[in-house]
């Protein structure tokens, strides 16, 4: 698949900054999803999708100016869909990604973030092939879900500070895997736990002193993605490399690649990173120093 540097390009109608910003919903069986978009100012011929998905007490419109995801889709020629989660749904504006009736397919949250994701692309013409999911922290872990359930619909999964499939089934295994790191995911109700689904092409990013979700978790979701399934081939190799961001931080990243060259895995290990978005918007809260998370997931997407 051609990069983002030799894709080719279709110019839009040239519109100001504000115009460019969508809003719709999304109504089925289980309720209804509000979301926001970002249409680019110039497109690929055939544009990727990113679904941003917030984390816990923050909005569509705050997630944008934390991860600066919309510079991004610009650069790409992409397209940016932001589910927002309502406080009638959970309090906190949390996914319920610990709850089992939002972690299977055709069902929950799972069910109202894909009907969104197909709505919008028909909407404004974006492929199913070309869509993916990232999140920070319940956001994160929701990204992973939904690869998981709708390996057809979402072609890699890119997730910050965020937890593996299976790491909890109520708000209390939630609050253990937050705190001390997931236990080995079990699945007695024929489920997606345990690897039993196919693995997910999946880029990760964790500090390693993150107090809110246990950096664990990061190690967890590598090693759930690196599990061989019908979308993973068995060859690879893990590599592991430290270096120094532009910014002076360290950072370990760990990969996994196929024979081509093309990362199917990767963990980026943030050393003394907290619990914030790596490299996001400057000023913005809930972004902090690192490398350029949103950057880093743009590119590890269009690769698959």
């Amino acid at each position: 698949m051609a990069g983002p540097r030799t894709a080719s390009f279709r110019r839009l109608e040239a519109h100001p900054a504000a115009s460019r910003l969508v809003a719709g919903s999304f109504t089925n069986a289980t309720g209804t999803l509000t979301y926001k978009g970002y249409l680019p100012r110039i497109a690929r011929r055939h544009p990727a999708l990113f679904v941003m998905l917030h984390g816990a007490m923050q909005s569509a419109d705050e997630f944008a100016s934390i991860t600066h995801m919309n510079e991004v889709a610009d650069e790409y020629g992409a397209l940016v869909l932001y589910p927002e989660q309502s406080t009638w749904a959970h309090p906190l504006m949390c996914w319920n990604w610990y709850d089992r009736e939002h972690q299977f397919a055709d069902g929950g949250e799972p069910a109202l973030i894909a009907g969104a994701t197909r709505q919008f692309c028909a909407l404004h013409g974006v492929s199913l092939r070309h869509v993916y999911v990232a999140g920070m922290s319940a956001g994160g872990a929701m990204a992973v879900i939904l690869g998981a359930v709708y390996p057809e619909l979402f072609a890699a999964v890119g997730v910050h500070s965020g937890l593996p499939a299976g790491a909890a089934s109520d708000w209390l295994s939630a609050l253990h895997a937050m705190t001390s790191g997931p236990m080995t995911p079990r699945d007695d109700s024929g489920g997606l736990w345990a690897g039993e689904r196919s693995a997910v092409r999946t880029i990760a990013f964790h500090g390693d002193r993150d107090t809110t979700v246990h950096p664990a978790n990061g190690h967890a979701i590598l090693d759930q993605a690196c599990h061989s399934g019908p979308d993973l081939p068995p060859s690879g190799s893990l590599t592991s490399e430290r270096f120094r961001t532009a910014g002076g931080g360290a950072v370990t990243r760990v990969t996994r690649s196929e024979d081509r060259g093309v990362s199917l895995a990767e963990l980026w290990i943030i050393h003394g990173g907290d619990h914030v978005w790596s490299g996001g918007g400057e000023g913005a809260s809930d972004s902090g120093p690192g490398p350029d998370a949103s950057r880093e997931m743009a590119r590890f997407f269009l690769q698959h």
